[in-house]
């Protein structure tokens, strides 16, 4: 495989795309299992989501459809102060409908509490949350993740989704970003 011209500011590989794409899939097969029979919604939280929805989509036999949320969390730096705004909203009806919240990681756990609960108000018939990952290390809210990946310590980490700045969502595997690319800015 290529080098990314991104590797050097990647400080080491945490999760590779192999193990990844095994554990999507295995994630996939237990959705396609515990809704058989049933057409599902994915709800992807945007931007991060985007890379893990895609490809769980296709590991999900079952008819499936998708929809997008983008949600702006706001605190100081890098830690959220749990005010949340919702930036794009669903074009679907979630009543009676079952929903599965897709995210890349769950990190404080307070805006995904908050859509939890701003989407259970719209009477789904079940709402269930897929995640990535997951920083315990870090959570200030507690809730069920049913469909989880990994746990990942707390370390700053990029690729397969998740960036710093807007940059290193399309590195393949999941990675800890070097502290000098964020504590500098460059």
């Amino acid at each position: 495989m290529k080098m990314s011209s991104m590797m050097p500011d990647v400080r080491e590989v945490l999760i590779s795309n192999q193990e990844i794409q095994a554990k999507v899939r295995s994630l996939g097969e237990r959705i396609t299992e515990d809704y058989a029979g049933e057409r599902i919604l994915l709800v992807g939280v945007l931007r991060g989501a985007v890379v893990v929805m895609g490809d769980l989509m296709r590991c999900i036999d079952l008819p499936c459809e998708i929809d997008f949320m983008d949600i702006s969390s706001y605190g100081s730096g890098t830690s959220s102060s749990g005010v949340v705004r919702i930036l794009k909203d669903l074009d679907e009806d979630i009543t009676g409908r079952h929903v599965l919240i897709v995210e890349d990681i769950v990190d404080t756990g307070l805006t995904l509490s908050y859509l939890k609960r701003s989407l259970l108000a719209r009477k789904p018939a079940s709402l269930e949350i897929c995640a990535l990952l997951t920083k315990p290390s870090r959570r200030r809210v507690q809730f069920d993740i049913k469909y989880l990946g990994f746990e990942v310590p707390d370390e700053f980490v990029v690729g397969y989704g998740l960036d710093y700045a807007g940059v290193y969502r399309n590195l393949p595997d999941i990675c800890i970003l070097k502290e000098e690319v964020f504590k500098t800015g460059s």
